[in-house]
């Protein structure tokens, strides 16, 4: 029976943790200890060794549990939560129609929670890091970064950086100079936060200038950060690129000399042969989004080839659903079905492969590999207790397969990020996570009633009575 209880947990002080394993870059490891001290790990290693180099500190077992990294969510919307609900059946390029007109709907208060909303979902689903591809709400990016301090999770704050509105095909030369000199002020708005991390972002490569894609690359390399742009995701964006660039979004960002290892490409589940060969020789970042490409009826991105060629990539929700487990099992199987099934591929990357990705690799691809991502002295103590006496993973044999397989957020006991207690069994510690979700609900019908969304999908039940009609 598994006694540990929160108190033992709640602690301002270091911390000796003795799980039955920890999750290492090589594999689980029993026998292992860590100290959390500081927000960080302070030491990584055998348990008899750990507790013999710190004799100062009681130890912590914890019966029943393995101790591994958080997820890395590499590409999020956290001020769309208020429409999660809105985008069942909706065909490709919902942004125009539905996140566009709900953003623009909300004001500071309906933001902040919408985008807490979202960051208590991430955590509750193992996250500890994510990635927010910018806000296109009227309200100072701030909110959001407010609005993940509050919930206790890591950001990767996206400021939108887009200087062409609509369907122009050049902006005016202030608003290109505006644009860049906000992007130079929020890369230096964070510096030395402790869990917000300043990005640039622009929607799409047709909603800025070559110059301002260019200068934002540029800017973005010399602060050590990232720029993100939804890149080849929609098979009408592409073509819009051929026609207005005679090159393919990818190709064209190459053009101009954008891509780079500051570049985290969202979606790319369009590519060619020679844009992969462009991503791996230019260091370029992927966010592969497994469940977004189910639900919007995108391509599915070539992940397993990309591992192969060792294109650097992360797993991304695209705000779908808040869970790192199934996000890792939607990765293999649409690996699975849209290449696998064709070539007799019964592996797919494997389970280790999903694993590394939603974690270690999801933080290089977002420009936190030396900060977090690993569980490793040094780096910064943003971890989950899981609880693998559970039917589903009591039996294992192959730690990573169950984990991408059999896994699900109901078994993640503890979420620490920062060294600190997040998240214990489901609820926020110190903060009421029911409450907020009382108050998100009320806003959201508020700001979905004004906003003017266009839907194509009828809801299921009024699908249902069309089909059944006489």
């Amino acid at each position: 029976m598994n006694q540990l209880t929160r108190d033992l947990l709640d602690s301002p002080g270091p911390l000796l943790l003795v799980p039955d394993a920890v999750l290492l870059p090589e594999g689980p490891a029993d026998g292992y200890a860590v100290v959390v001290a500081d927000g960080s790990f302070r030491a990584v290693g055998p348990a008899a060794e750990v507790a013999r180099t710190h004799p100062g500190l009681d130890a912590v077992t914890l019966p029943g549990h393995l101790l591994m990294p958080g997820f890395v969510d590499a590409h999020h919307h956290l001020t769309q939560s208020f429409g999660s609900a809105l985008a069942f059946g909706e065909p490709s390029e919902i942004f125009r129609r539905v996140w566009v007109p709900l953003e623009g709907a909300l004001d500071e208060e309906s933001a902040h929670a919408a985008a807490k909303l979202a960051a208590l979902e991430a955590l509750r689903g193992g996250f500890t890091t994510v990635t927010d591809a910018g806000t296109r709400a009227d309200v100072d990016v701030d909110i959001v970064a407010s609005a993940a301090r509050d919930a206790g999770i890591r950001c990767v704050l996206g400021l939108v950086c887009n200087d062409v509105a609509g369907d122009a095909a050049t902006a005016a030369e202030d608003s290109t100079a505006a644009v860049l000199e906000s992007a130079e002020k929020h890369l230096a708005r964070y510096d030395g936060d402790p869990l917000i991390h300043a990005s640039l972002a622009v929607s799409i490569p047709e909603a800025a200038t070559s110059t301002t894609l260019h200068r934002t690359a540029r800017l973005a390399e010399e602060a050590g950060a990232i720029v993100q742009i939804h890149v080849n995701e929609h098979l009408a964006g592409v073509e819009r690129s051929l026609v207005r660039h005679g090159l393919r979004p990818l190709e064209h960002l190459h053009s101009i000399g954008a891509l780079g290892p500051q570049l985290l490409a969202a979606h790319a589940t369009l590519l060619t042969p020679r844009e992969l060969t462009l991503l791996a020789d230019t260091g370029t970042a992927v966010s592969y989004n497994p469940v977004a490409s189910a639900w919007k009826g995108n391509a599915v991105a070539p992940a397993t080839a990309m591992a192969e060629r060792g294109i650097r990539f992360g797993l991304g929700t695209d705000g779908t659903r808040g869970d790192g487990f199934r996000l890792a099992d939607a990765a293999e199987f649409a690996q699975r079905i849209a290449y696998g099934l064709a070539t007799g591929d019964s592996s797919c990357g494997a389970g280790w492969t999903w694993l590394e990705h939603a974690t270690a690799g999801g933080a290089d691809a977002v420009g936190l590999g030396a900060r977090t991502g690993t569980v490793a002295e040094g780096l910064a103590a943003d971890f989950l207790l899981v609880d693998i006496t559970t039917p589903e993973l009591a039996l294992s044999r192959d730690v990573p397969w169950e984990l991408v397989r059999r896994g699900n957020r109901d078994q993640i006991t503890a979420v620490f990020v920062a060294g600190e207690l997040r998240l214990w069994r489901g609820l926020p510690t110190g903060w009421d996570g029911p409450a907020l979700v009382r108050q998100a609900a009320q806003l959201a019908r508020a700001a979905v009633e004004k906003a003017p969304i266009t839907r194509v999908h009828p809801t299921s039940a009024a699908a249902r009575q069309r089909s059944t009609a006489p």
